[in-house]
């Protein structure tokens, strides 16, 4: 995941608190970087999960585009027939993993399109916020992408999806082995309910 991060850098060494030192430094300039490009004030990230509305609006607007990250990696982990919940970065959520690829593209959509929305003073930031993310995702083919990412993560080098048997799915039973999902396992003798 970090290597990820850091494309042209050898993460291989450094221990898991100093790639999220660096990791942290990374996103801190980035911040900087897009409150200088467009003018609006910025502290630090600053929100509270509960109440939305109590942030800034800079702060809102990360929050509304963070989320909307979520939904779309959220979308492509679980298309993919992957656990959201298995986490590389993230840890002890249903989420992990939803969280660990949105990180990958935060910098290249949500920071920036947050920064924008705020500099401009739109009324409903959430709305704009969240068309214009839906925007950038497809005209940067992220999903694409992100499916290619997540492969990249978790399958051998050289493998692909195709190479895996997904189609063995199995049901448990209480009387013998596990049985093969898929087909009709009704015997009438075993039945004695209303239809």
């Amino acid at each position: 995941m970090y290597s990820m991060r850091f494309p042209d850098e050898d993460t291989s060494g450094l221990t898991m608190q100093q790639l999220r030192g660096k990791e942290g430094a990374r996103v801190r300039k980035i911040y900087r970087a897009h409150a200088q490009r467009t003018g609006v004030e910025w502290n630090r990230r600053d929100y509270d999960p509960n109440d939305f509305a109590a942030g800034d609006d800079v702060n809102r607007a990360l929050s509304a585009a963070t989320t909307c990250l979520y939904g779309a990696a959220h979308a492509m982990i679980v298309a993919l027939g992957c656990s959201p919940g298995l986490g590389f970065v993230h840890t002890g959520h249903d989420r992990s993993f939803v969280y660990d690829i949105a990180d990958l593209y935060k910098a290249e959509i949500a920071i920036p399109v947050a920064f924008d929305v705020a500099a401009e003073e739109v009324d409903d930031i959430p709305a704009v916020v969240r068309r214009r993310v839906r925007d950038l995702i497809y005209q940067s083919k992220l999903l694409p992408r992100c499916a290619e990412d997540i492969k990249a993560l978790l399958l051998p080098e050289g493998e692909d999806l195709e190479s895996y048997d997904a189609d063995v799915v199995y049901l448990w039973d209480d009387r013998g082995p596990a049985v093969a999902s898929g087909q009709s396992h009704f015997a009438s003798e075993d039945f004695d309910g209303p239809w």
